[in-house]
């Protein structure tokens, strides 16, 4: 400890505080740590072990508690104090804090190990330079030199953004390529390749600047708000993500649904229209759960028709029995809104009686122009504004929408003039999709709680996901850049908590016709988090519209899509669980190896698959590094690459290059036309056998895919996987935890081991001798999981 306490006073000295403050003194207030400045007061309060908050009050300022990030309640954490004449520490069991008092300082460490300090802290600038360019309150922070830096919500400007200073403005990007500095989600949270983050709590427009001005240091810029931060530590990148997530909330279990294949694009003009798409997928015996409907449900024309949000009865003459059709057939409708009421729409008039509009000054509807008409804006902070906004969604679900896309939610134009029930345009523009989606949350739980919400939008804050939200990113030019900039953005946005973070698949903004960039955006599609083919009306998205060949190529991937359900619903279980991401960046795995700190050439899917999309025309080979934990399996050969080890791999047409982990366990089911059709009475168990992984395992969560907080009511099962290997015998154990309220049914297997070299000698289950395939290296077992009971597996080599 005295070796700490003296670095801490080296580093003090060579990165001082603000040199005007000056410690006064301490108390402690339950379990806040108060300390008394010369122009403020510090308020350090405890999460967890791994969480830990800082409030600045600055001297006459009055405190602001509202959090619209943070929903853990802190725990009742156990900590100590400790004072010596110069120095004050408050420690956890994992977080401690430094305070210097002259010249003062505050650090923080986690496990002894420093993780970041205030440089000046809080600072109130000149009021001569305030603008929106130079917010006039900021947070200052010493960097290490070497750190990497990541976070600051969806952007395109490679994996490391330090070096950058982001606007914290939500805003559309349309048509953008390899690099985009503000897109729709900026999230006020930074996170180190020394596994630590920092959030900051505070809804208002700003700046975060990652070391712009190379000095090593991180600055917070706003215009107003709390000066609240949390820092979060973690022993790895996945207990990062978990502890963040603790904190901003969970996103809660998507319906199964959700991970199948949407037919979508801008947009279906009739009723005629989208039971005709619906029925050539059905013909082509092509997988689809969904369709969606853009704007032409309301109104004929793109422009003057918003905030209709109603049917146009010209075109959907009976919504009612078209919905009831496409729920027959398993396809579930989905439907976009706007916060946009236009003053030539059919509901601007009731919107103005009823007060439900963001206002100007003295009161009246703020109207403005913008590319769809003129326009008023729906207050979704005002109680009457949510209350007229959900009885629209409601009256809609009970004609039997199943699913919504919320556009345009940065808001799109948001004039600094407008005033809302929260405050001024300016502080509440980056949470209003963030409180539009909550909206729409809590109108479900309300209204309709037995059904999980599927929540599409473009906009969000921190702790978006746990209002549901499935973000996408954004009018991505439909190009080859456009694809080589998507794996970044939704790694980044899966670390922040949103894992659901998707692209329109195929591209959406131009007219550009290339079926190869197509084929390689869908084939990418199958590892990430939502099947979404989209875009204008010049090139069509859905693959039933396509040429023989590209159709034929397209039906394969979605096809796979399909019988990856059981892993990639599993997935989402671990997601809502835990908080992991669904894409995983490779430093996840390495987080010591400075060479894939800016790596996302290469991602891992889950835990177990290790995937490198193509993103360029014409390429027949590529380089891809094989993380050192493990051997990897070809999905599609079989052929096997080192731990560790770099290789120049054949592409193929057909796929992009997929592998997975020595050890795993993938479960996989038959192709099915959409997933109201899912069933585990019969599914694939594939398990890579590599001499190298001696033990491992796995799993596979199942419930009714429908229901709100199944795992939470006990209505779910788990089959647990486990492996333990020596060079002449393979032991498997497939085990069954079920919750008190679900009713387990008899499973029959298709045991599925891949890299055996040579027939096994005999094969049992149970202890019972069972007969065998063999197919090359595979062998194939049939096994019967009866309800309750759990299996074991010998196959003696």
């Amino acid at each position: 400890m005295k070796k700490i306490i003296l670095f801490l006073l080296i580093s003090s000295i060579s990165f001082a505080q603000n040199a005007n403050r000056k410690f006064e003194s301490y108390k402690v207030v339950k379990n806040t740590l108060e300390i008394k400045t010369s122009d403020g007061v510090y308020y350090i309060k405890p999460y967890s072990d791994k969480i830990i908050e800082t409030t600045f009050l600055p001297t006459g300022e009055n405190l602001i508690s509202n959090s619209h990030a943070v929903i853990l309640t802190p725990e009742k954490v156990a900590f100590k104090i400790k004072q010596t004449q110069n120095e004050l520490v408050f420690s956890t069991n994992g977080i401690s804090v430094s305070i210097v008092k002259s010249p003062f300082q505050i650090s923080y460490l986690y496990k002894n190990k420093e993780l970041i300090s205030e440089k000046n802290g809080y600072v109130q600038r000149e009021k001569a330079t305030i603008s929106k360019e130079q917010p006039k309150e900021t947070l200052e922070f010493n960097l290490d030199a070497s750190e990497a830096l990541y976070g600051a919500g969806a952007r395109a400007l490679g994996m490391n953004r330090r070096g950058n200073r982001l606007e914290l403005y939500n805003q559309a990007d349309y048509g953008y390529g390899t690099h985009s500095k503000k897109m729709n989600f900026s999230i006020p949270l930074v996170l180190s390749s020394k596994i630590y983050a920092v959030h900051f709590d505070n809804g208002a427009i700003g700046w975060l600047d990652l070391d712009s001005k190379k000095d090593n240091t991180l600055v917070y810029e706003t215009i107003s708000g709390r000066k609240t931060y949390q820092v979060i530590a973690g022993n790895s990148w996945a207990d990062l993500t978990s502890n963040y997530t603790s904190l901003t909330g969970k996103q809660p279990l998507v319906p199964r649904w959700a991970l199948g294949n949407f037919s979508s694009r801008f947009g279906y003009h009739s009723q005629d229209e989208v039971a005709k798409t619906i029925d050539k997928y059905i013909k082509d015996e092509i997988p689809v759960d969904a369709i969606i409907l853009d704007l032409y449900w309301f109104g004929k024309t793109v422009q003057g028709t918003m905030g209709n949000l109603d049917w146009d009865k010209d075109n959907f003459s009976d919504p009612k029995k078209m919905i009831t059709d496409l729920n027959s057939k398993g396809v579930k409708t989905i439907l976009i809104t706007e916060p946009f009421i236009l003053t030539t729409s059919s509901k601007w008039q009731e919107a103005v009686d009823k007060k439900v509009l963001a206002t100007d000054q003295a009161g009246n509807p703020f109207k403005y122009d913008f590319y769809f008409g003129n326009t008023g804006l729906v207050d979704v902070f005002k109680p009457e504004g949510k209350t007229w906004f959900w009885n629209i969604y409601k009256n809609l679900i009970n004609q039997g929408v199943g699913g919504w896309w919320g556009d345009l939610g940065e808001p799109e134009v948001f004039p600094s003039a407008t005033f809302t029930a929260q405050g001024p345009a300016d502080e509440v523009h980056n949470i209003y999709g963030h409180n539009w989606a909550k909206m729409i949350r809590d109108g479900y739980k309300t209204d309709f709680p037995t059904v999980r919400p599927f929540i599409l939008m473009r906009a969000g804050y921190s702790g978006s996901q746990n209002y549901g939200m499935i973000p996408w990113s954004g009018d991505v030019s439909r190009s080859w850049e456009g694809l080589q900039s998507q794996p970044e953005i939704a790694l980044q946005m899966g670390m922040q908590g949103m894992a659901y973070m998707h692209s329109d698949l195929g591209g959406f903004a131009g007219d550009y016709f290339d079926n190869e960039l197509y084929v390689r955006w869908l084939q990418y599609g199958v590892f990430q988090p939502v099947y979404r083919p989209h875009a204008q009306e010049d090139v069509p998205s859905e693959p039933v519209y396509k040429d023989i060949v590209t159709k034929a190529k397209v039906k394969k991937q979605i096809e796979l899509r399909y019988q990856m359900l059981p892993y990639n619903y599993t997935l989402a279980f671990e997601n809502n669980n835990k908080g992991l991401p669904l894409m995983r960046p490779l430093f996840f795995e390495e987080p010591t190896n400075e060479k894939l700190l800016n790596s996302c050439d290469s991602y891992l899917w889950g835990n177990d698959f290790l995937v490198t999309p193509i993103t360029k025309a014409g390429v027949t080979s590529t380089s891809i590094y094989f993380p050192k934990n493990s051997n990897w399996y070809d999905f599609y050969t079989g052929a096997k690459q080192e731990a560790g080890t770099t290789a120049n791999i054949a592409v193929s047409a057909d796929n992009i290059p997929v592998f997975v982990r020595g050890g795993a366990f993938i479960p996989m089911i038959k192709t099915i036309q959409n997933t109201t059709k899912y069933s585990l009475a019969n599914f694939d168990l594939h398990f890579y056998y590599d001499e190298k992984a001696t033990s491992s395992t796995g799993k596979l969560y199942n419930d009714d895919g429908v229901t709100p907080n199944d795992f939470e009511k006990g209505a779910y099962e788990i089959l647990d996987f486990s492996s333990n290997s020596t060079n002449k015998l393979i032991t498997v154990k497939i085990n069954t935890v079920t919750g008190k309220s679900f009713i387990s049914e008899d499973k029959n297997i298709t045991f599925l081991v891949h890299n055996i070299a040579g027939k096994p000698s005999k094969v049992t289950v149970n202890g019972v001798n069972v007969d065998f395939k063999t197919n090359g290296n595979n062998l194939e077992i049939p096994v019967v999981l009866k309800k309750g009971l759990d299996n074991e597996i010998k196959i003696q080599l």
